[in-house]
């Protein structure tokens, strides 16, 4: 198994994408990875790796794609970047998934015009794993389309539903519907079409699930626009780290505070890590002929390890396949 990296995506690249290849290459012994950007850069972090080094191959990616221009013409113009690079190899098959902590609108746009959506999918969506407490959800979209259409939001659905299946090992996933009430009559207009096409789609609909059930386990598979959805994303990374604050400063605020906190601390550590986004890796682009993870942009070199292996996990459970049946399902309803 081949993955692509890209070497100069993120916040602390080359750095970090290097040293998580590398982690990751020692994790999983059976891949080989694609470093993808300036070599000479890539090379400065491949010193004391000579245990997997024969599995690296170095890719001379001069181009880079940043967040301040489009993300359409830098895919078009950029075609010396690792995005345009990674996409099309991954479509010509000669890599079997693609990592990158870049723009994440140049994967977006690169994952629908290099490589390709899989047919009968309107609209790929970016998909996060998020804590509730006794594992994770699929929060689908979280950003990509931030208007959308009743029949997007079906296949958002389709696509949840293979993800859970497919990573997480799920036999029945939950898939819910994002809306401010449980009746199927409440809602705006997007959401109230949605749900009775919702209700006959080829998954286990569970109906709307109100923003305070989001976290409480109700659904496997939270459906939204990406508007909404970028909104519950970015709220709850700041409440957790809001919270986190005011726990310590209580905790050191007085003598009582501090001795529970040193008994307590172990607890507290587990509690960080089930919050921590390195240990999921990143967002899979779902929609698209390919395995593809968006690494968050502030992704350390565990982060990048972590984002590996979710694609080598989407890879093993044949998402891309799971997700086609499940449109060519839909398709078969809607011709019956």
């Amino acid at each position: 198994m081949k993955i692509f990296v890209d070497a100069m995506g993120g916040d602390f690249a080359p750095q970090a994408p290097v040293e998580g290849a590398v982690e990751a290459l020692r994790r999983y012994p059976n891949i080989e990875v694609v470093l993808a950007g300036v070599i000479p850069e890539i090379e400065k972090y491949l010193v004391d790796c000579d245990d997997v080094r024969s599995r690296i191959t170095l890719l001379d990616a001069p181009e880079v794609i940043t967040n301040d221009e489009s993300p359409v013409m830098g895919v078009r113009r950029k075609t010396k970047s690792a995005t345009v690079m990674g996409m099309l190899q991954l479509r010509e098959k000669e890599v079997d998934g693609f990592v990158s902590a870049g723009s994440t609108g140049a994967v977006l746009a690169g994952g629908m015009f290099r490589l390709g959506r899989i047919p009968g999918i309107e609209r790929p969506a970016l998909a996060p794993l998020m804590p509730n407490g006794k594992g994770h959800f699929l929060l689908i979209d979280c950003g990509a389309n931030v208007d959308c259409k009743p029949e997007y939001l079906v296949q958002f659905g389709v696509m949840g539903d293979a993800y859970m299946r497919g990573v997480m090992d799920m036999e029945k996933p939950r898939v819910g519907l994002v809306n401010i009430g449980a009746e199927s009559e409440k809602g705006n207009a997007l959401v109230k079409a949605t749900y009775p096409l919702m209700e006959t789609a080829p998954y286990h609909f569970v109906g709307n699930v109100e923003a305070r059930d989001i976290t409480n386990d109700t659904a496997d598979v939270m459906v939204t626009d990406g508007f909404c959805g970028n909104l519950i994303l970015k709220f709850m990374e700041g409440l957790a780290g809001t919270l986190m604050g005011i726990i310590k400063n209580e905790m050191m605020a007085d003598t009582r505070g501090k001795i529970a906190g040193l008994i307590a601390k172990p607890a507290f550590k587990r509690v960080k890590k089930l919050m921590d986004y390195t240990e999921v890796g990143g967002a899979p682009l779902l929609g698209v002929q390919g395995a593809v993870v968006k690494a968050h942009g502030s992704s350390n070199a565990h982060a990048f390890s972590c984002a590996i292996g979710q694609v080598i996990k989407m890879i093993d459970g044949k998402v891309v396949s799971i997700i086609e049946k499940g449109v060519e399902r839909i398709a078969a309803q809607e011709n019956a």
